[in-house]
């Protein structure tokens, strides 16, 4: 290189750097930006970290000098300056017990509400028809609720749920081919004097796990963005997972998922490939939005592929109910659930998460899909619907039961049904096999409880003046005047394969009836507890004198063997609600 470019060099290089130190429109790094302790100071606190100077732009029209500098005095060449400090947004690093958010709903939960049953007149009306139920979602959602230390929505509790969640002592049935045994008692009532309640209980034929059926499983997995909650989609993986367990090596199982489209994530896998179906649950995720009724489309496609003419084939569904895109009319999903369920496949309902959980949808496809539906909010409660009672669960015994109870007019003046309002059937649905009714599943038992106002006790109707009854002076049933029959039970069921209905009847007379309430079975007196619990929270306008304390002396008194600690629990959930909230706080 000639020694003119040398020199012409090294002086562009001392008047350039002598313009940019005159320069008024840079800022200094140590009078400007934050320092870098300041900058770790903030990130330990874990805020937002935002570190800027002002920078100048280079100005072209600015004059630039040039030095003539002999070779003996050139200098090396300066460094060049420190780029100005750019602007830097970000999150600070997480401390170790940081934890990122997750959605999360707040007070968009979804209940039918459905009015208590009101008393009616032994005269005008003696017949009540209703379909079973033993689903146990309101129980779990109550639970969930009063764990938060709020009171449910009224909406919520269904008298019904909660007094089926618990198991009863009730004679087990000899033989599979008259699945039931029914059991009956009248006595007192505890909160109206004067009253007195009938309780019915039927249990279920229990099915041995080496003669059962084969399962043919799909798992319908919601994998939206509201699934990403702890208590959603997480615990729907250990939930299944528990499941597996009680599954046998011929069982089969696939999965089907949906978000904003639905596709499948398992074909049918036989249940001894357990870490397969693990695998592939743990690779899911959550995230985007929910088609549900396209999901239910493939995993009814999927069971009807590898469907077991002689096993049992059940599609179910774990999801909050969140449904956003494609069919979310509940009477169309309704239709479609209803035709799959005449090809055979049944479906059950495992519903997970508050704040967003849509337990109207939950309903309509548990009911109409002859299947069960119960709320999952613990591991404790997937362990008790999963574990415990998975026989229950997945294998019925009988399908289509429904109850009809004809009340004498002679003894009993009015009577109501105490919860069942979702369930209630027309008296000639009864005798027809084409009505759909509910489903009893291995050992399980089923209870309802009737208030009865007996002739000559406090009633909350009087008598119309103009009557057939008052003007002929007589009963409309002459013929049970003088008899001791309060009514008489008749349960209509089909057998798991069959299309055509059995009948069983009891009377309801005085040998089943006790003199005091204390004297009543154990089992009476703490459904009893369980129902005037629910009665209370759903508003108490039939409850006369109840009150929670109360509810505690005769659950507390009554709560007998426990093994798996659900009456204790239940004792607690009453302590609880006495000081709950009656609506939930808004967290800022």
């Amino acid at each position: 290189m000639s020694r003119f470019t040398l020199m012409l060099t090294a002086g562009l290089s001392v008047s350039l750097l002598s313009a940019c130190s005159q320069s008024d429109d840079i800022a200094s790094p140590s009078s400007e930006a934050p320092t870098e302790a300041k900058a770790a100071e903030a990130a330990d606190e874990g805020s937002i970290v935002v570190t800027a100077a002002k920078r100048s732009e280079y100005r072209m029209d600015a004059p630039v000098a040039i030095s003539a500098i002999s070779a003996d005095r050139i200098a090396p060449p300066a460094p060049p300056p420190p780029p100005a400090p750019s602007v830097v947004v970000g999150r600070a690093a997480p401390r170790p017990d940081y934890q990122m958010p997750y959605y999360k709903d707040v007070g968009r939960d979804k209940f039918t509400s459905t009015p208590e049953n009101a008393f009616k007149v032994a005269r005008e009306e003696p017949v009540s028809t209703f379909s079973i139920d033993v689903d146990t979602a309101s129980y779990s959602f109550v639970r969930a609720s009063l764990n938060n230390n709020v009171l449910p929505q009224p909406a919520a509790v269904r008298t019904e749920e909660l007094i089926n969640y618990f198991p009863y002592d009730y004679a087990a049935p000899r033989s599979a081919q008259q699945p039931f045994t029914s059991n009956v008692a009248v006595f007192p009532s505890p909160w109206m004097e004067g009253r007195k309640l009938v309780r019915i209980g039927i249990k279920g034929f229990s099915v041995e796990r080496a003669t059962r059926p084969r399962a043919n499983l799909v798992f319908l997995i919601d994998t939206s963005g509201s699934m990403q909650a702890p208590n959603k989609l997480p615990l729907v993986k250990q939930s299944l997972g528990l499941l597996l367990d009680q599954l046998g090596a011929d069982d089969r199982v696939s999965i089907v998922t949906y978000a904003g489209s639905a596709g499948t994530a398992l074909e049918p896998t036989r249940a001894s490939e357990k870490a397969k179906i693990l695998a592939a649950m743990d690779r899911l995720g959550a995230g985007g939005s929910t088609a549900g009724a396209e999901g239910i489309r493939q995993a009814y496609a999927l069971a009807q592929q590898n469907f077991d003419p002689n096993g049992v084939n059940r599609v179910m569904l774990a999801t909050d109910g969140d449904f956003n895109v494609g069919i979310t009319d509940q009477n169309e999903l309704k239709g479609y659930i209803e035709r799959e369920r005449g090809k055979g496949v049944f479906l059950s309902v495992l519903g997970f998460g508050m704040g967003n959980y849509n337990d109207a949808l939950m309903q309509t496809l548990a009911q109409n899909g002859n299947g069960a539906a119960a709320y999952i909010d613990t591991l404790g409660e997937a362990r008790k619907t999963l574990v415990d009672e998975a026989t229950s669960t997945l294998f019925p015994i009988a399908k289509d039961v429904k109850i009809q109870v004809e009340f004498n007019p002679a003894t009993v003046a009015e009577y109501r049904l105490v919860g069942y309002e979702t369930r209630m059937l027309n008296r000639d649905d009864f005798d027809n096999d084409k009505v759909d009714a509910g489903d009893v599943g291995s050992g399980q038992t089923v209870t309802a409880i009737y208030e009865i106002v007996p002739v000559g006790g406090p009633r909350m109707m009087n008598d119309l003046r103009y009557s057939p009854e008052v003007v002929r002076g007589s009963p409309r049933n002459p013929n049970a005047e003088g008899t001791s029959e309060y009514g008489f039970v008749k349960i209509r069921y089909k057998l798991p394969k069959s299309d055509r209905s059995e009948l069983i009847s009891t009377p309801i007379d005085r040998r089943v009836e006790f003199a005091r309430f204390a004297d009543a079975p154990q089992d009476a007196r703490f459904a009893t507890g369980v129902a005037m619990f629910a009665e209370l929270l759903r508003g108490g306008r039939y409850s006369g004198s109840a009150s929670l304390d109360e509810v505690l002396r005769i659950v507390t008194a009554a709560r007998g063997e426990d093994s798996f600690g659900y009456r204790n629990e239940f004792v607690g959930l009453v302590r609880a609600a006495k000081t709950a909230g009656a609506m939930a706080r808004l967290e800022r």
